[in-house]
């Protein structure tokens, strides 16, 4: 299978004007297909413990998944050693065209991004936790690194912060690997990563509807209607 070339998916210029995607963390096809209605989800973040809870095999669940979402679909490797993480990321990169294999940001998994990269196939660096990591996943030709924003503030740092510094960074050096906001909880860590300038933020589904809400637009809208109403269903039929 031939694979699309580096310059394909490492256009600057395209980078550079790109807007924020929005992709759906889970591997359920349910909410897949909810998001996908909507028309504004661009890709899917997969991984071990999403795939696990659908019952099916990885390879038939992600040929399903990219049944239903044109994008970024993120399939993640679950081999340690970098050997049999490559042998794993070129079998999944075949599954599909839109697949984008997941590396662990660990010695091995860097490892295997390097060389998976080099053969054209795009990753996903993830379970990042620190700029030092980004860089090594730029260096090693990821196409996406996933810091985990959520599981940062749990511990008492602010998750957010590492996206304004991998951004800088990437930004200062050229590096042309997309910042993927994970572990996004609510529609604030949706807004403050697109703010710092994070090319992806990944969320659940409950989150991606949380978008929506304002209490205002509910009762602008009531009032709207009843207006129509009061006009249009409520007056007198003529003749």
């Amino acid at each position: 299978m031939a694979y699309p070339t580096s310059q394909e998916w490492y256009n600057s210029e395209e980078l550079e004007g790109a807007n924020v995607k929005f992709f759906l963390d889970t591997a359920n096809l349910d909410e897949l297909k909810k998001g996908a209605d909507w028309g504004i989800v661009d890709g899917v973040t997969t991984n071990p413990t999403l795939i696990a809870k659908e019952g099916r095999p990885l390879e038939d669940q992600i040929r399903l998944i990219c049944e239903i979402v044109d994008g970024d679909i993120s399939a993640e490797v679950v081999s340690t050693e970098a050997g049999q993480m490559v042998r794993e990321g070129r079998e999944l990169a075949r599954l599909h065209h839109n697949v984008v294999v997941k590396c662990p940001l660990t010695r091995d998994g860097i490892k295997a991004t390097s060389t998976l990269s080099k053969d054209g196939i795009r990753v996903n660096v993830t379970l990042c936790f620190s700029a030092a990591q980004a860089l090594l996943a730029a260096k090693a030709g990821a196409y996406i690194v996933s810091p985990f924003v959520g599981r940062l503030d749990d511990i008492g740092w602010t998750g957010m912060d590492l996206i304004k510094s991998i951004v800088n960074i990437y930004k200062i050096h050229g590096f042309k690997t997309q910042v993927l906001a994970a572990s996004v909880r609510s529609p604030t860590h949706v807004v403050d990563a697109a703010a710092a300038g994070a090319h992806i933020a990944t969320m659940p589904l409950k989150v991606l509807d949380m978008l929506f809400n304002h209490p205002l637009t509910d009762k602008g809208l009531d009032q709207f209607l009843k207006d129509w109403a009061k006009v249009f269903q409520e007056a007198p039929v003529a003749g």
